[in-house]
């Protein structure tokens, strides 16, 4: 690493360009971003974000655990599109979409005037997607092939980001968290669903459940972002908002 400096004092003539930084002066290492451990949770892949194990993706083949009859009254999604406060006409982007059990029920709330963002990395959930929107005649909403790096979003063009127990499997969870905002609105909101890791009575795994306290720490690296509220109306999860500075 070379420097140039300019230094004039008592006549002594500049720094040659070409002179090496002293080791003293250089900059220090980065520290990685992401650490990998060796022992770790077997529902993890050993690598860890700030201090938490990331969790495995749950495949395709699981899409009917998504549209169980159950749901409803273990969820109670009602009371998360209430927290939500969803508006006519919003663009929503239902991050990690699945089968589609919110896409749906969220493109009726925004209206035709509205618009729904289903993302998935996995093109067998958007296949479904397609097939159930056909199915529903429900045409607002739009399968959209993210990457484990970016949900693929227009810049600017989101009201709501919302992840509904999947941000605790994005392998890189700062690269998507840094497009996601980009994606937001000035004035947008990022809403976290997680099932509680405080409440050791929710029947989930461990590495997929998340503290609300690791989900602020985690956005606490994003400056654009400001912590709006939890809402922990629901029965196992709470919601976790941020809101995006405006300009």
């Amino acid at each position: 690493m070379y420097r140039l400096a300019l230094f004039v004092i008592f006549g002594v003539a500049p720094v040659s360009a070409a002179e090496p930084t002293p080791k003293s002066a250089e900059k220090p290492a980065e520290k990685p971003r992401y650490e990998t451990r060796r022992i770790h949770d077997p529902n993890g892949i050993g690598k860890f974000y700030l201090g938490r194990e990331i969790a495995h993706v749950m495949g395709h083949q699981a899409a009917g655990w998504l549209e169980r009859p159950e749901r409803d009254k273990e969820e109670e999604p009602t009371k998360l599109y209430k927290a939500l406060d969803l508006q006519p006409g919003m663009v929503v982007a239902d991050i990690g979409a699945g089968s589609g059990f919110h896409s749906f029920r969220l493109a009726k709330l925004v209206g035709e005037k509205g618009k729904v963002l289903a993302v998935d990395i996995q093109p067998e959930m958007l296949r479904i997607i397609v097939q159930k929107g056909k199915l529903l005649g429900i045409k607002n909403v739009q399968p959209v092939k993210g990457t484990a790096l970016d949900p693929k979003l227009p810049a600017e063009g989101v009201d709501l980001i919302l992840m509904v127990d999947v941000y605790h499997e994005f392998s890189h969870p700062y690269e998507m968290t840094a497009k996601m905002i980009d994606a937001l609105k000035p004035g947008g909101r990022l809403a976290f669903v997680e099932f509680r890791l405080e409440d050791e009575t929710v029947p989930i795994k461990l590495v997929h459940k998340m503290s609300e306290r690791q989900v602020i720490l985690e956005m606490d690296i994003f400056p654009q972002l400001q912590y709006l509220k939890t809402d922990r109306s629901l029965p196992w999860q709470h919601v976790v908002i941020f809101e995006k500075a405006k300009k």
